[in-house]
């Protein structure tokens, strides 16, 4: 793991001083000891109810929710390692859209990256915490030594005692202490350099995504696409038996109902007759296309003796000659047959489709 605050000191150790790096590790440090001391407090405080109401039963919830509490501490230490980072840190959680509270709960539980980030936020909370606090004073106080003899013109007449027994009543006799207070700010810029890279290693280490983090988004994505599938096969069994018991029957039953309408005034209106003759042919030829369009939604052949009959069958209607050769070891699944039928229906019917004419739309 690289950790780039680390290199650019070892880099040029000299020029670290006089760049950017110092204040971009200050502010670092700064922000995670007030993170740190925010969530030690809200932790403290959700332990402290979990326990107490346990014997009731919400205090599990509550306990479940510290469990839990560091994913949203991990979110927002992904966005301040910015900060002295120039690579963002991927978030390891899959997404959740329209999960309930609930669900995400459950589903957070059982991910280790959870665990994982749970780990880092009592890392952060007490070690971090700690060793930011004794920053911010060294910090702190190389600052009130760097502006020394400004505070002693300010409350002058007084006096201002660095060391005991020895009063500071002028400027000049101040400037020492500024002398420590620059000394101080080097020792701070070093420091928080490697406080900082410290706290950068540990997020890389536990909130990083891992292998086990994308093997477990690809088996969600497959189960996903699986319950997909499924209910795609279920709308289109729904669609082919509305069209079967519905459209079919009714196209059916007018076919008919023509029929009887033409022998009735074949003898007496020829003219009429003969529209309802035309009528009845169209209805035929609607009939024929909507059991074709239900064929071709999934061929009874296809569910009855596999993908190579079904494809043999789509060649012999093809008006070009094709030879089919599919050697399959066992029948496939269902969504997979479903699939390659209707690739291989597409590809037929594009590659019969006639060319378009010389000076046609299509030249």
């Amino acid at each position: 793991m690289s950790v780039a605050v680390w290199a650019a000191l070892r880099r040029r150790p000299s020029a670290f001083l006089w760049s950017w790096w110092p204040l971009r590790a200050w502010a670092f440090l700064l922000t995670g000891t007030v993170q740190g001391a925010v969530s030690l407090l809200v932790l403290a405080a959700l332990l402290f109810v979990g326990v107490g109401l346990s014997l009731f039963g919400i205090g599990l919830v509550v306990l479940a929710g510290v469990a839990v509490l560091g994913v949203p501490l991990a979110a927002l230490e992904r966005r301040r390692l910015l900060l002295v980072e120039p690579v963002p840190l991927p978030d390891p959680h899959g997404s959740l859209p329209g999960a309930g509270a609930a669900a995400w709960l459950r589903t957070r539980l059982k991910e280790r990256a959870t665990w994982r980030e749970l780990a880092y936020l009592l890392i952060h909370t007490v070690l971090f915490t700690a060793s930011g606090l004794g920053f911010v004073a060294l910090l702190g106080l190389s600052l009130m030594l760097l502006a020394t003899p400004v505070i002693v013109w300010a409350i002058s007449p007084d006096t201002v005692m660095l060391i005991p027994g020895r009063p500071i009543s002028e400027p000049l006799a101040a400037l020492p202490g500024s002398a420590a207070g620059v000394v101080g700010l080097v020792l701070s810029a070093y420091a928080g350099c490697l406080l900082a890279g410290a706290q950068v290693w540990t997020a890389q280490f536990l909130l990083a995504m891992r292998d086990e983090d994308l093997g477990g988004r690809v088996v969600e994505l497959t189960r996903s696409r699986a319950r997909l599938v499924d209910a795609f096969e279920a709308e289109r069994r729904r669609i082919e038996r509305d069209l079967h018991d519905g459209a079919q029957q009714q196209l059916l039953a007018l076919s008919m109902t023509l029929g009887l309408a033409e022998l009735e005034l074949r003898g007496q209106h020829p003219a009429a007759a003969g529209l309802v003759t035309r009528a009845r042919g169209e209805a035929k030829q609607a009939l024929e296309q909507l059991r074709t369009l239900v064929r071709g939604i999934h061929p009874q052949v296809l569910t009855d003796h596999g993908l190579p009959a079904a494809v043999a069958e789509v060649a012999l209607r093809n008006p070009i000659p094709v030879t089919v050769d599919i050697d399959l070891p066992h029948r496939l699944p269902g969504p997979v047959e479903t699939a390659a039928y209707f690739t291989v229906r597409h590809t037929s019917t594009t590659c019969a489709r006639p060319l378009p004419e010389p000076g046609g739309l299509g030249e």
